[in-house]
């Protein structure tokens, strides 16, 4: 191991030497004897942390990696919190998982964990999306819950959600008791990993349905459905959980001509039609954009592997699908939330609407529109989450949404809902069918009344210990060296959550940001554009968000505005990463 780093190289000897099984320790010793001291030194380095998605990683031996070992180490320091913070309580729990290799392997290990710890499980028997976690913590009265899955990551992904009480994942200052239990945990001695049967009940059925009939409930244009039943809907779960609930969501809202895309439907962690199972990628929907090109559908719906995003195409004036991306989907399922709800005069001046701070503007814009108030929060959906059960029986939540394809209608969840998504992105589509519309239409409509924005997200991936080093050292130059311009517009305004504060560029002088402490830098120009650094919590990239805004008179303008605001953000991204 002489050339490891010391500290490596001891947490290395730990597992070979520890109370580890010998699958563990021979494929460490693999690694040894090929020398591949780079993949050794990523998979020993650190200790998983929990980040945006909570604890997430590549799968294998290592303290940096997701397996049986790092999964019931997280998971006995969450039963150490829970029995710190409800004494003398039956703690109750969730456990789910999806489709994703050695997830249903790492979902028993999670649920014996807490069963040995005298923690009452309620294991989904059957791999189920995400938001019904969410959903089942809350109507089962649990303390917290766990859902194994590593969203749209890459197949080598797996992880590891830790969820409160309130059916959302953890937030300051919870989290980081949680995280000091995790790391308190120390020797894998310490983990109880024997299973206690009378512990752990079996769900599934019944909790579906149930959610399934609230998620109807919702509805606000059930006769626009009726008219327009038969409206073509090609859907694919990108081989992961959607494929449970969200073909029979639509069939509840009433939607009779629903096409799934057989070569996606099979759950399968290998994705093995697909580059990435991320709906934000066009490669993961080409056979749906297919299907739906062959059957002339009027919407394409795709969801990821856990069922939380999803993303769409629909069809230009020209008949030529389009795929909308986050922040387009968003704003359109917002408006017409809000709108619906106006109309209906269901609108009283106590709802509200919630998104984040790299989430485009026109949200904003919306809510001002109609009078409903509005809150911003740092990127993740726990902090959406926490806005809903803050003002929960204070306010009514309608909608709300971030620029990573995820949406929420109602307070079912406390997390992002591809299934509840795609029932009211469908219902959507049919309330502007009806009106002989579209939906390409109505989001040129959105855009003349509101103002065109257009906004861009580039992710630069830095792998392993060194690519954490330059993501960092990249933050830095940022805040000691701000840049001045971007695309030819002056920056006026730099807003740095990490060390809290709102400086005005040009005077130097600065105020108090009141936001939880987070790495994240936005830049904003005299004429509006706003770009935000961020690292991510859950993969190794920085990423960087572009947002530009345009008035657009006629939508006859919209291809030429569309390219000179193209332009605009291709020379704002060349400054800041030069």
């Amino acid at each position: 191991m002489q050339n490891l780093e010391p500290s490596v190289s001891n947490r290395i000897n730990q597992w070979l030497e520890g109370s580890y099984d010998a699958d563990t320790k021979s494929s460490i010793q693999n690694l040894l004897e090929n020398q591949s001291h780079t993949e050794l030194t990523d998979s020993f380095y650190r200790d998983l942390e929990f980040g945006t998605g909570g604890l997430r990683g590549t799968m294998g031996p290592g303290t940096n990696r997701v397996n049986k070992y790092t999964i019931g180490s997280a998971t006995q320091g969450l039963c150490n919190y829970l029995l710190k913070k409800y004494p003398g309580e039956k703690i109750k729990v969730a456990v789910a998982h999806d489709s994703r290799n050695l997830s249903d392997f790492l979902a028993n290990v999670t649920a014996e964990v807490f069963s040995a710890n005298g923690i009452h499980v309620y294991f989904f028997k059957e791999l189920r999306p995400t938001p019904e976690l969410s959903f089942a913590i809350r109507h089962l009265g649990c303390r917290s819950g766990v859902m194994i899955t590593a969203s749209h990551n890459p197949k080598e992904y797996n992880g590891y959600k830790a969820y409160g009480a309130d059916g959302g994942q953890f937030t300051s200052p919870d989290d980081r008791m949680v995280m000091d239990e995790v790391a308190a945990v120390g020797s894998i001695d310490n983990v109880k990993f024997n299973r206690i049967d009378s512990n752990i009940e079996l769900i599934g059925e019944e909790i579906d349905q149930l959610y399934l009939d609230k998620i109807t409930e919702l509805s606000v244009s059930p006769d626009a459905i009726k008219r327009q039943n038969d409206l073509k809907i090609v859907y694919s779960p990108i081989h992961g959980t959607g494929i449970t609930l969200v073909p029979k969501a639509l069939k509840q809202f009433g939607f009779t001509s629903v096409t799934i895309v057989d070569e996606q439907a099979t759950p399968d962690g290998n994705f093995p039609t697909v580059v990435y199972p991320n709906p934000e990628e066009k490669e993961a929907l080409t056979l749906a954009l297919a299907k739906a090109a062959e059957i002339d559908a009027d919407l394409v719906l795709a969801t990821d592997p856990d069922a939380d995003r999803v993303g769409i195409a629909v069809k230009n004036d020209d008949g030529e699908f389009i795929l909308l991306n986050g922040n387009q989907t968003g704003s359109l399922l917002i408006n017409y939330m809000l709108s619906a709800w106006e109309d209906q005069g269901k609108l009283t001046g106590n709802e509200y609407i919630v998104s984040t701070i790299v989430t485009t503007p026109l949200i904003i814009d919306i809510a001002k529109a109609k009078n409903v108030d509005f809150y911003e929060t740092l990127t993740g959906f726990k902090w959406i989450g926490a806005v809903m059960t803050k003002l929960e029986g204070q306010k009514t939540f309608i909608a709300g949404g971030e620029e990573s394809y995820g949406y929420l209608v109602g307070d079912l969840v406390r997390d992002k809902d591809a299934v509840i998504s795609c029932a009211f992105i469908a219902e959507m589509t049919a309330y502007y069918k009806d009106k002989g519309s579209s939906l390409y239409q109505a989001m040129l409509d959105m855009y003349q009344k509101y103002g065109f924005y257009k906004e861009k997200l580039v992710s630069i991936t830095k792998k392993g210990k060194t690519g954490a080093e330059e993501i960092k050292a990249m933050m830095e130059r940022f805040r000691t060296n701000t840049p001045q311009s971007l695309g030819g517009s002056k920056v006026a305004t730099l807003k740095d959550y990490e060390l809290g504060k709102v400086t005005d560029v040009v005077s130097g002088t600065s105020q108090k940001l009141d936001y939880p402490k987070s790495d994240v830098l936005q830049f904003i120009t005299e004429d509006g554009c706003i770009i935000s650094a961020r690292p991510s919590g859950t993969e190794p990239k920085i990423k960087f968000y572009c947002s530009v805004k345009t008035d657009l008179k006629s939508k006859s303008e919209f291809e030429a505005k569309s390219r000179e605001q193209d332009d605009k953000i291709e020379k704002i991204m060349a400054d800041l990463t030069a």
